[in-house]
Parts: C-alpha cells; structure tokens; sequence
C-alpha cells in the first residue's frame, strides 16, 4: 500500500511542474493582466528645463516661513511650470544639493545631455551668508563634473573656516554679489573670477542703510547688536526683487504674472556691456555701487 502511494506522487508532480512551465512561457505571460499593469505604469517625468537652489544662512531651516529666501522659492513656484525646479538647502547641504543636480540632469554633465539630444538645462544659485559661501562650494563641485552654471548670487556673503567663497571657478558664466560693512559679521566686498575669460562678474554692489527695513523690526537685540547689517540686508525686500531680477532672464515665461512694481534693474545678460556678456570681465562690471536706502 505504501508502495502504492509512492508511484501515485510522481504523476501529480510532473502535472504540476508542466503547468508552471507553461504559464512561464513568453507568451502566457504577455497576456496576462500582469501586462496591462506594466503598459499602465507612468512615464519617467522630463528633466526640468531651469534649477534654482537657494541656500540659507548660519543655522536656518529650510522651511523657516519668516525668511524672505523661502518666501522667494514659494512665490517663484507659484509663478513658474513645472518646467523650473526650485529648491532651498542649509548651507550645511552641498552635498545634498549636489546630488539633486546630477539625479535632475540623469547625466554626469549637461554635455553629455546635449549629445543625448535633450535640450540644455541652466542652473542658477544664490545664498546669504554661509548659504552666499555653499553657493561656491556647491560650483566647484559641479566643475569637478563638468556641469556649467549660468548665474550665481552672493549676498552678504561670510565663508565657512578654511573655505574660499570670493574666488568662482570657471565653470561659472555669470556672477554677482551684494555686501554691506557695518557691524561684526559682514560680507565678502569683492569677488572675482578664477578665468575671466569665461566668467563675468556683474558688480560687486555695496548696500547702506540709513534707516532700518520695516521688515527687520523684530530683530533681537543681540542680533543688533552683533550683526544689525547683516541681517538688514537680508530682511530688506528690495535685495529680493533685484536677485528675482537676476533671475528672471534665466527662466520662461511665468505661468502667473508677477504684477508687482519694477525694482531697480540691474546688469543682467541683457544690458551688461558686450565685453562683459563674452565673458571679459569690463571695468564698469567690476565697479562697486554704493545706493543708500
């Protein structure tokens, strides 16, 4: 009987294993309901055609709403498609900021996408104080890959311990800086380009203040007594409507009108001298601007 039960096993396992053999089979498996799930499944989303990071000074989070650089990514994204990606980091975050680029490219460089066909995309970046000096840090990273970026923006720029932030490395097309002198902790007044053969620097614009932004009214008294300018120049909203300025001819048409009064333009590709827009840096680029407010 045992026997019996034995030899009975061995036609119930040749059934089963024939039957898995089939349903594997290239053609069984193309029309099953597995298929239409695959056919379903959605499309990697297109490379962004703009990337403008921010970066934030000393210890700010990202999603702190009171700072006028978050308040800026936020309008920015109201305005613009989906086209232009916008993003903050800490300054602690080149790295992070960093991989966001090369994983938004899905390339190691912007030439190797160009050679894939797909259109080129232009990075821009800014910052305030340890974020001005990430700005640069995150550029030297990105020549090291052999990405360009089209405009960098420094404001009151202050460099982290053993880092350089008043030198853009060539891989930079266009670059600007705003400063102001008063107080312990002020920013860099000068930078310059490491090849000014393919960097243009746009000024280096020193920033007064007479009377104190409206907007910088709830200052602690140790942040006015320790660094009273240099946080007026980052409370101060007419320094965010020159950076969207900046911007502006990097990026398309808005899908929402900014409908807000023009600020005081500033040399951008469009109205800076024809040396300059080359990449020779002129002396009326490099000349420092003293505007009281």
């Amino acid at each position: 009987m045992q026997r019996i039960r034995g030899r009975c096993r061995v036609p119930g396992c040749l059934l089963t294993l024939l039957c898995a053999c089939v349903l594997a089979t290239p053609g069984h498996a193309a029309s099953g309901p597995a298929s239409a799930f695959v056919a379903a499944s959605p499309s990697t989303p297109p490379a962004p055609t703009v990337i403008v990071l921010g970066f934030l000074g000393g210890f700010v989070a990202r999603d702190e709403p009171h700072h006028p650089e978050v308040q800026l990514i936020q309008n920015l994204r109201r305005e613009y498609s989906s086209d232009v990606y916008f993003e903050l980091f800490e300054n602690r975050k080149v790295g992070s900021a960093y991989n966001t680029i090369l994983k938004l490219l899905g390339t190691g460089s912007t030439q190797e996408a160009q050679d894939q066909g797909k259109p080129p995309v232009q990075i821009v970046l800014f910052g305030h104080s340890w974020g001005a000096s990430a700005v640069v840090a995150l550029s030297r990273k990105l020549q090291r890959a052999g990405i360009p970026v089209a405009l960098t923006v420094q404001i009151d720029s202050v460099a982290k311990p053993f880092h350089n932030d008043w030198l853009i490395p060539a891989n930079v097309l266009q670059a600007v800086n705003f400063y102001q002198t008063r107080g312990l902790i002020h920013g860099r007044s000068k930078i310059v380009a490491a090849d000014p053969a393919h960097t243009a620097i746009l000024g280096n614009f020193l920033r007064e203040y007479k009377g104190e932004p409206s907007q910088c009214s709830g200052l602690s008294w140790r942040a006015r007594f320790l660094s009273k300018g240099h946080n007026q120049i980052e409370c101060d909203p007419r320094i965010w409507s020159e950076v969207k300025t900046l911007l502006r001819p990097h990026l398309p048409n808005p899908v929402v009108s900014d409908t807000g009064p023009r600020k005081q333009e500033l040399p951008t590709p469009r109205n800076i001298p024809a040396e300059a827009s080359a990449g020779q840096t002129s002396e009326s680029a490099l000349t420092i601007h003293h505007i009281d407010y």
